[in-house]
């Protein structure tokens, strides 16, 4: 649903247009991702809703919901992914599934969130099209945000009465994983009825027959083959499953210019697989902005995150597996790695969390890495808020934490985690609550309104200013809390002072502690207001419980 000019006015809080301001300068380290279902976010054309004869006879939200790529483009061209600061956007895979449904024990389910794959090379018609999928990077891109695309490499979708197994040469179909250890991990399959791909294989494999007549049928078999032969010509790879799945992977990088991966299900693949396919999405990434310099936005390298669940940053670059089993994927080629430790330590205080999270990343065991920290996502059953009773702290923490911030889609307007009608990770994937954002829905002492421009006004200071997640944190006054971040890297330069559960009856004055100079004007993100430093100190008089420092 388009938002009214109303709605996008509370929404933003008076937040002016962004498209044509000048770029800020951009680190992967202090990226605000958007995380989004595709299915789940906005329909644009409901003529796709079920596509290959696909039926609604799911479960409660555990079918097709119609959200399409020509959904998430309007809202790119709208200005909802600027107004709320955010500089990625990471979107489920948009590979086509499976066809049929699957019982796994929580009732008939499809592959509407993009990790049962049916056919790696195109784009499934519930969602859109590969031209969609172009215009979507390139809406993006015009306005200078990245796009992170989700890639699979463990497995192939469930087995159906019209979705075959893949051959056994590909996959293997048991035995289940005990997650033990590495191995229990590795050579097994995550659930019952989920093929897992035998990556560990480097003995060549055919093509599978279904997947070559599929392409006889869509008039496409000779180019799929004259490309796959010139992959396996200049790579030297032999036919292996893995090197198939990382030339259909990287396609997505050489075609349209996807700016990273987020890789699901790491620990379930040998590392090495993982550095191979990111050193071919680099060698990807490359091609692609050589080919079209008009339209890369830097000379950034081809970033990529792991998806480590349980992964904590308290665990630095080792995590255990089980057994006296441990591994770095960091040495396998990922930039970054998802952080599940902030669900469990946002209960603490802002301190407590800055200054672990600033000490691990700077000094510390991740000293040149990075994380991606959130508090809710599509398959976490214990988010930090499933109730939405806390969506001011919960922007707080997330977003004023050193690392990168991953929004999951509709944490900015409250969205219910806690389905009543679901079960299991369908509570986490109901559709984004547009209605309740247009109507400025008011619910446990809050409006959904005040909640967006409470995350626009922090995301824009992110966005503004890389020293908040990348720089180095410093805590200046305990009582009122106060902190600074400093950033210097590279000749970029940047430094920010925060002050936090300020009191609302009066105005603060601000000890600076020399992070500004005096007779300096700065800028308080949070209010718009700008003061002069006297005395060490600011004063924006306002009443704001929150003030974000920085300089224009």
């Amino acid at each position: 649903m388009k938002l009214t000019t109303l709605a996008l006015t509370l929404a933003l809080g008076a937040t002016t247009a962004l498209a044509a301001e000048k770029p800020k300068p951009f680190l992967w380290e202090n990226a605000t991702v958007y995380f989004l279902l595709t299915d789940r976010f906005n329909n644009a054309f409901t003529g796709n809703d079920l596509a290959y004869d696909r039926r609604a006879d799911a479960a409660p939200l555990r079918g097709y919901m119609g959200g399409d790529l020509a959904g998430i483009i309007n809202k790119i061209n709208e200005g909802y992914f600027d107004s709320l600061g955010v500089t990625a956007i990471w979107i489920t895979p948009p590979v086509e599934q499976i066809h049929d449904g699957t019982d796994e024990g929580t009732g008939r389910s499809y592959g509407f969130h993009g990790y049962w794959a049916s056919d790696f090379t195109t784009v499934d018609a519930n969602i859109g099209t590969e031209n969609d999928f172009r215009n979507l990077v390139d809406a993006a891109h015009a306005r200078g945000i990245r796009v992170v695309l989700d890639v699979v490499m463990n497995q192939t979708g469930p087995v159906t009465d019209i979705d075959p197994v893949w051959p056994k040469d590909w996959v293997r179909t048991g035995p289940v994983c005990t997650y033990k250890d590495a191995k229990t991990f590795v050579d097994c399959t995550l659930v019952k009825n989920l093929p897992d791909f035998l990556t560990n294989s480097d003995t060549p494999v055919e093509l599978p027959e279904r997947l070559m007549a599929k392409w006889q049928r869509e008039g496409r078999f000779e180019e799929e083959i004259k490309s796959l032969n010139e992959f396996f010509a200049r790579t030297g790879y032999p036919r292996a499953p893995r090197y198939y799945l990382i030339k259909w992977h990287t396609d997505w990088i050489r075609k349209y210019g996807v700016d990273g991966f987020r890789a699901d299900t790491v620990k379930h693949v040998e590392p090495k697989v993982w550095k191979e396919l990111l050193k071919e999405a680099s060698i990807a990434y490359e091609d692609w902005k050589k080919a079209n310099p008009e339209k890369k936005l830097s000379d950034d390298k081809f970033f990529s995150v792991a998806e480590v669940y349980n992964y904590n940053i308290a665990e630095g670059q080792s995590h255990h597996l089980g057994g006296g089993s441990y591994a770095n994927y960091y040495q396998s080629g990922f930039n970054s790695m998802i952080n599940f430790g902030l669900v469990h330590d946002a209960k603490k205080d802002y301190e407590s969390i800055f200054s672990s999270y600033s000490s691990a990343l700077h000094g510390g065991p991740l000293t040149g890495y990075s994380v991606l920290n959130y508090l809710d996502s599509h398959d976490d059953g214990a988010p930090f808020d499933a109730a939405r009773k806390k969506p001011f702290e919960s922007a707080t923490k997330l977003l004023l934490a050193p690392g990168a911030a991953q929004i999951y889609y509709g944490d900015e307007t409250a969205r219910k985690l806690d389905i009543a009608e679901a079960v299991g990770d369908a509570k986490l994937r109901s559709f984004m609550n547009w209605n309740e954002l247009e109507q400025n829905v008011e619910r446990d002492g809050y409006k959904i309104a005040d909640v967006r421009a409470h995350w626009a006004k922090l995301g824009l200071f992110r966005k503004a200013h890389v020293a908040v997640g990348a720089g180095v944190h410093q805590q200046l006054s305990a009582k009122p809390y106060v902190f600074k971040r400093t950033y210097e890297k590279d000749g970029l330069r940047d430094k920010v002072v925060v002050a936090l559960d300020l009191p609302t009856n009066k105005p603060s004055t601000i000890k600076l502690h020399g992070v500004f100079a005096n007779g300096q004007r700065v800028k308080d993100y949070y209010s718009g207001k700008t003061a002069v430093v006297k005395g060490d100190s600011v004063n924006f008089g306002t009443r704001n419980a929150v003030v974000l420092i920085g300089q224009e």
